[in-house]
């Protein structure tokens, strides 16, 4: 496994590596309960393995989602496609494993444009981690990036005069710039001034956004001080920095944007995971039957 182990760390982040390395264990210790090794493995040992799978339950009892199972068969393909392209194996078992369909679903918590205005401006400006969150709001909702590579933005990642933000080894390990707003430029540039020295530790990290104590801003970290400004403002909404990255998707598209530009902007390998928003919402469908409908009015 170390082979694999290595090649996981070469193309994925760390987490995802991680994850991947996970999945492909709980595969091979179902393997060894069944007296089968990884080499002998044949494509009914896999599907037996799947429908096993579709029996097992989380620790409150509930069963597994289907992107948990999909998630599994990318991993078995990627496990098998490995050892028969490095000739561990004569065949690949895995190699016309189908995914499960899942149902591409937008998150509950999209903001309206108001909201978001109300969200990113919600932080008080006076204090230092008011300083820190506007910035990471407007940074957010501004470029859409994902948490992760938020928190891993250095200093030298952000050019606030070019309003241009580098995310450096994104998902699936690549890079992109993406520009800032204005306002949101304007916040990060008012953060590195007043708030972000205040921090502890800001001198000896090159992390753009830092946790209190001057560490990394983790995801659970992120997502308690995107709460508590949306509790603040009595937003009604449970929020996350995924919500703020569909949030601009969404706004970006009902603003004109191409959607090639969206994908781009949110670093998705391919335009089917963009196309998700161009789904329109029930609200938009409302706008138009009472605008549009006899009855309507």
């Amino acid at each position: 496994m170390k082979l694999y182990a290595d090649h996981l760390a070469v193309r994925y982040a760390k987490k995802s590596a991680q994850g991947y390395l996970m999945l492909a264990k709980r595969h091979l210790d179902w393997l060894a309960a069944h007296g089968v090794s990884l080499v002998d493995a044949r494509r009914e040992d896999i599907l037996a393995y799947q429908t096993a799978l579709l029996a097992m339950r989380k620790n409150d009892g509930r069963a597994f989602s289907t992107s948990h199972q999909v998630r599994q068969v990318s991993v078995l393909k990627s496990l098998y496609g490995f050892l028969y392209k490095r000739s561990f194996l004569l065949s690949n078992p895995a190699g016309t494993l189908e995914y499960p369909h899942v149902e591409q679903r937008l998150p509950r918590s999209i903001l309206s444009i108001p909201e978001a205005r109300r969200l990113v401006e919600a932080p008080d400006t006076k204090t230092f981690i008011g300083l820190r969150d506007r910035a990471i709001l407007e940074t957010l909702y501004s470029t859409g990036i994902r948490a992760g590579e938020l928190a891993n933005l250095k200093l030298s990642d952000v050019d606030t005069e070019e309003r241009v933000l580098r995310v450096i080894m994104g998902k699936g390990r690549k890079d992109r710039n993406v520009p800032l707003t204005r306002s949101a430029a304007e916040a990060v540039e008012a953060y590195l001034k007043r708030g972000r020295p205040r921090i502890r530790g800001s001198q000896r990290s090159p992390l753009l956004f830092l946790a209190l104590r001057g560490g990394k801003m983790h995801d659970d970290t992120l997502n308690a001080a995107i709460a508590l400004w949306a509790t603040k403002i009595n937003l009604g909404k449970h929020i996350t920095a995924h919500s703020l990255r569909h949030s601009a998707a969404t706004h970006l598209l009902k603003g004109g944007a191409d959607i090639r530009h969206i994908q781009k902007l949110l670093g998705h390998s391919s335009l089917q995971a963009t196309e998700r928003y161009t789904r329109v919402e029930i609200s938009d469908l409302k706008e138009v039957l009472k605008r549009a409908h006899p009855r309507g009015r």
